[in-house]
């Protein structure tokens, strides 16, 4: 049965007759919906940053972010979680966990979000002064309710994102994300203009977070490390780019930095060795500009 209550399950009066037009029009109505996506992204911007600002205090004292979500919700969490390694070069930090396991990744598992002590089962690796972000578009799905219960339990912060901003399950968590999406242009079709929300708030806190965490240097990503040949050649890029240099130079100080971008970046701009870039980089745990600034100060 649908539950009329919820935001996203409602009927959306605008597509009434979505089934009767023209490819065209359905292809324009759909577009129509997914226009009013970042009015209600905006909305929620000040609760991001507060959710970030946590983040960036769980990450720099040793902590860990973890998304627990369940279908298209945590479907999207693993994407977000799985591309900031090659992007960031951050590893094991921010973690996916979604109902299921990998199997319901490809596969909808349809009783498993339902699963209240599968949710606290899978929190069981969150530890005290974690990040525990709940993935919900209805904004009360067992599965990741358990998880945030599992999580606060244990002196967790806790977070949650959903469609649903009247959810009571907002009041359980410090950072309750709620957006404004609406009835979709299918009934309860939440991959749609929620999973676009969802999508872009991840993108929008995960890529700050890392941008807090010093892993850009301006709007460059220099947390990727020269793994192969095609990568070695972007990254000389990237770093002529940062300072100016010449190819050359840039190549010669990724070798010294033994591939390590930022190493190289803050050899160069610092005019300092590799090895002293490492050091000032392992104290200020990997931020460039804290480095130089460090530097700059010494």
């Amino acid at each position: 049965m649908i539950d009329c209550e919820l935001p996203t399950e409602g009927r959306n009066p605008r597509t009434l007759d979505v089934d009767t037009l023209p490819t065209l029009e359905v292809l324009r109505l759909i577009n129509s919906e997914d226009a009013t996506v970042p009015m209600a992204v905006a909305s929620v911007l000040p609760e991001v940053a507060r959710l970030v600002d946590l983040a960036v205090e769980s990450l720099r004292a040793g902590g860990r972010v973890h998304y627990f979500g369940a279908g298209t919700s945590g479907r999207l969490a693993v994407i977000d979680a799985a591309e900031l390694p090659p992007t960031f070069g951050i590893w094991g930090r921010v973690v996916a966990h979604h109902a299921g396991g990998p199997g319901a990744l490809s596969q909808a598992i349809s009783d498993v979000e339902d699963d209240v002590e599968l949710g606290r089962r899978d929190a069981r690796d969150v530890r005290p002064g974690d990040i525990a972000v709940g993935i919900a578009a209805s904004g009360r799905t067992p599965y990741v309710v358990g998880a945030l219960r599992a999580a606060a339990a244990v002196g967790a912060r806790t977070a949650l994102i959903s469609c649903n901003p009247h959810t009571p399950y907002g009041d359980e968590v410090e950072v309750h994300i709620g957006l404004a999406t609406g009835p979709e242009v299918i009934t309860g079709s939440t991959r749609m203009k929620a999973g676009t929300a969802t999508k872009l708030v991840l993108n929008s806190f995960s890529t700050t977070l890392m941008i807090r965490m010093g892993r850009t240097y301006s709007n460059l990503m220099v947390s990727v490390n020269a793994l192969n040949s095609k990568l070695r050649a972007r990254l000389v890029r990237i770093l002529t780019e940062a300072t100016g240099m010449d190819a050359r130079t840039c190549e010669n100080a990724l070798t010294e930095a033994g591939g390590n971008t930022r190493v190289a970046l803050v050899s160069l701009l610092g005019e300092v060795p590799a090895a002293r870039a490492t050091v000032l980089l392992e104290e200020t745990d990997g931020g460039v500009r804290e480095a130089l600034q460090r530097l700059r100060s010494a």
